[in-house]
């Protein structure tokens, strides 16, 4: 058990610190990309910044791959054997800890360390990365209906855990990165607990987690660039603004009768 938890921690410490890269790498583009404003129209317009989508990609297409290529369906064995082996006591965290940095973003808003949006904006966002991620996963998972490792339904892939939280640990990290960046990445290590706990309670081999994670950093992607849309739709701004206040005075002959008219438009 405890050559098993020293390999975990190990995994979990190089997972960190190549995503921590790879977003470093991306910081400057994607701050660049987002959030420009149209000087024509006033309204805030987003570009979807294709380096920030290698990594998801790249996840969701080994987990793809590991359903039908024999080393990667080997590799999904052994892992799960290793585990087996040294019997690690089932835990319910994982069904918590999804949505731990999601929850640790609101409570660094709470107390006084804001992040990039206000309490609104944050929460359409995120509630849309929820459901775009449920979107991608469900129809998999029926679509896909290969069986658990412990049995219990065919209902494997992908990770639907493992993508809540990871869609989380984005979440914060586009929160916070431009203010904060080392406070950003800290929704990760949760993330990556609720992946590796998701095999430990043997609901799902590697792969499946693997390519959750890439579905969940993909959906809070997705969300950011769809925000400033669905911003637009819900405070009406493409509805037609109101005429400018104005006076007219015009003479009227009507029924025989000469006058004055006044017209005030509000």
């Amino acid at each position: 058990m405890k050559r098993s938890c020293q390999k975990l921690l190990i995994y979990l410490l190089i997972f960190t610190s190549v995503i921590s890269k790879i977003n470093a790498q991306n910081n400057d583009t994607i701050m660049a990309d987002e959030s420009k404003k149209d000087s024509l129209s006033g309204i805030h317009t987003s570009k979807l910044n294709y380096k920030s989508l290698i990594l998801p990609t790249a996840f969701i297409a080994y987990g793809v791959a590991g359903l039908t290529t024999d080393k990667l369906k080997q590799l999904n064995f052994s892992t799960r054997t290793e585990i087996n082996e040294h019997q690690p006591a089932p835990m319910n965290l994982d069904n918590y800890t999804q949505y731990v940095p999601a929850v640790m973003v609101y409570g660094l808003n709470t107390i006084g360390i804001k992040g990039k949006h206000n309490l609104r904006d944050r929460t359409i966002i995120y509630a849309s990365s929820q459901l775009i991620s449920a979107a991608f996963t469900m129809p998999l998972k029926y679509l896909v209906k290969e069986e658990r490792p412990d049995q219990s339904n065919t209902l494997f892939f992908p990770s639907g855990h493992s993508a809540t939280a990871f869609s989380s640990a984005q979440f914060m990290f586009r929160e916070y990165k431009d203010t904060n960046f080392w406070l950003s990445l800290s929704g990760y290590p949760f993330a990556i607990f609720t992946g590796v706990y998701r095999m430990l309670n043997d609901k799902h081999w590697l792969g499946d987690v693997v390519a959750g994670a890439g579905f969940g950093i993909l959906s809070t992607e997705l969300a950011y660039w769809l925000f400033p849309r669905i911003d637009t739709i819900l405070r009406g701004k493409n509805k037609a603004k109101p005429l400018s206040s104005s006076t007219m005075v015009m003479p009227f002959y009507q029924n025989k009768i000469i006058g004055i008219g006044l017209v005030k438009n509000f």
